[in-house]
């Protein structure tokens, strides 16, 4: 009896310690992530629109605490805009994107994420259904900053609203005026 006893006990400690388990605890967790982004091109141009496309990529999360954890991501990431200009066609910016997000809880599993972004152009292309030209004069390098929300599920399932405001003059509206990016990232993903 007492063995039995003293077991249940142990049984009910173990049980007792795993449930009190911090999310500091658990480290560093890696997962995959993709979905919707809505683009757009702001400052001095003119006959544009938004350009649906999408995101996908890897993200890890580093458990700083339980109150704030750092999430760099690498991403592609469909960007541009639709031109509504005569003719019409689409500026399409392809980037390979590296956000460096910081992580804070606000609520039950609801979590604010702020940080800067850079981007490297992999392709810029003016798209019409005649043609596919390439855009001259374009900076290959694009930084931003971001903000947004994540609501992640106990399983490690994952939902992210998101804006990433560009702060560079990427050069598509000529040597005079200013053309930056502007995206709204809708995500789902996984930490595992």
């Amino acid at each position: 009896m007492k063995k039995t006893l003293i077991v249940f006990i142990a049984i009910g400690i173990a049980a007792f310690a795993n449930a009190q388990k911090t999310k500091q605890d658990e480290g560093i967790k890696l997962g995959i992530k993709g979905g919707l982004n809505v683009s757009n091109l702001m400052g001095d141009v003119e006959d544009v629109a938004i350009r649906t496309s999408i995101h996908a990529g890897l993200v890890a999360e580093i458990i700083v605490s339980d109150k704030f954890s750092i999430q760099p991501e690498l991403l592609y990431s469909g960007q541009g805009a639709s031109i509504t200009s005569t003719g019409g066609g689409r500026a399409k910016l392809d980037y390979i994107t590296i956000p460096v997000l910081a992580k804070f809880p606000i609520a039950n599993n609801l979590y604010l994420e702020t940080g800067p972004q850079v981007g490297f152009l992999i392709s810029g292309k003016y798209k019409t259904n005649e043609s596919n030209d390439k855009i001259e004069d374009l900076k290959t390098i694009d930084f931003g900053l971001n903000a947004g929300l994540n609501y992640e599920l106990k399983n490690g399932v994952f939902f992210q609203a998101r804006y990433n405001l560009g702060l560079t003059d990427i050069g598509y509206a000529g040597d005079n005026n200013r053309a930056s990016n502007s995206v709204i990232q809708f995500s789902v993903g996984k930490l595992f």
